[in-house]
């Protein structure tokens, strides 16, 4: 949970120094952005081999919306022990340890939701900055 939660922070920290006040194209930004959180969730690259004839880390992650999460995630972070972890170093009291928790899992969709949205092939079909940024502050209150 405090891995998510750490995705979480760094997505807002990201996009507040990344994405508000930049000149150069704030379209351009949600893109790149949208591919850095598909990446962080599911652990694979833009250039990752398995991407060719059409398929890309946008269109791979729109297609595992339709399977389960545990499918799509990146593998370090099914792992039991990174959640056992982190929740230990995270000086909380929530009892929430593995992926299996249903909010962590609905965090994790919305992430993937997230940057689906932010990596549209059209610039005008993705999410605006404000709204970006309101839906991780959201995911980040759900787990803390």
């Amino acid at each position: 949970m405090a891995q998510l939660r750490l995705i979480a922070v760094m997505a807002v920290i990201l996009l507040e120094k990344y994405g508000l006040g930049s000149e150069v194209s704030a379209y351009g930004d949600m893109y790149s952005f949208g591919i850095l959180l598909l990446e962080m969730v599911t652990g694979k690259q833009p250039t990752d081999e398995m991407f060719k004839d059409g398929l890309n880390l946008h269109e791979f992650s729109k297609m595992a919306l339709t399977k389960p999460l545990i499918e799509t995630i990146d593998p370090i972070l099914q792992q039991e022990e990174v959640w056992e972890n982190t929740m230990d170093n995270a000086n909380t009291t929530h009892n929430l340890s593995d992926i299996s928790d249903h909010r962590v899992q609905e965090c994790l969709l919305s992430i993937l939701r997230i940057g689906i949205a932010c990596s549209e092939e059209s610039p005008r079909d993705r999410l605006a900055i404000n709204d970006v940024l309101a839906k991780l502050h959201i995911i980040r209150a759900t787990l803390l």
